[in-house]
């Protein structure tokens, strides 16, 4: 009786430490500025808040490219450009915003043009949590920034 006690203290301890791993990011605010025909390349932005512990973002994909790529943008004599970084971190019980003029991601190689009311499936890959799915819309930033004028 006393083995198979323990086992079940084991098992339950297993199943604890299981569910214990890291919640999933959660992501708000997506979406992929609106392209014009010919492009090769889209900006994708949101917020991604962590559901507890520390994480890191170490890549993304979509069918909807060939490449997915982590940007920053450096600011360098005067001028500002973008460069790929392998990873974001995510802080414990904090968030990370990708927006325009900073963090974002780049869709590189794009199989079609992004068109404003579409949406795009996009994979998000954290080194601890795992793969999370979302839909991102497609926005004409254009007609975005009218609206709040």
């Amino acid at each position: 009786m006393v083995p198979l006690f323990r086992a079940l203290i084991g098992l339950s301890l297993a199943v604890g430490a299981a569910s214990a791993a890291a919640a999933p990011p959660i992501v708000t605010g997506a979406w992929i500025r609106a392209t014009p025909p010919g492009a090769v390349t889209a900006a994708a932005y949101l917020t991604i808040a962590s559901a507890g512990s520390a994480d890191r973002l170490v890549g993304a994909a979509t069918p909807a490219a060939g490449t997915v790529e982590i940007h920053t943008t450096v600011a360098d004599a005067g001028s500002q450009h973008m460069m790929r970084v392998a990873e974001l971190a995510l802080p414990a019980g904090g968030s990370v915003r990708l927006e325009p003029g900073g963090q974002h991601l780049m869709l590189i190689d794009l199989k079609t043009p992004m068109v404003p009311g579409t949406k795009v499936a996009l994979s998000l890959r954290f080194a601890e949590a795992g793969t999370v799915e979302i839909d991102v819309p497609v926005v004409d930033a254009r007609a975005q920034a009218a609206a709040q004028h």
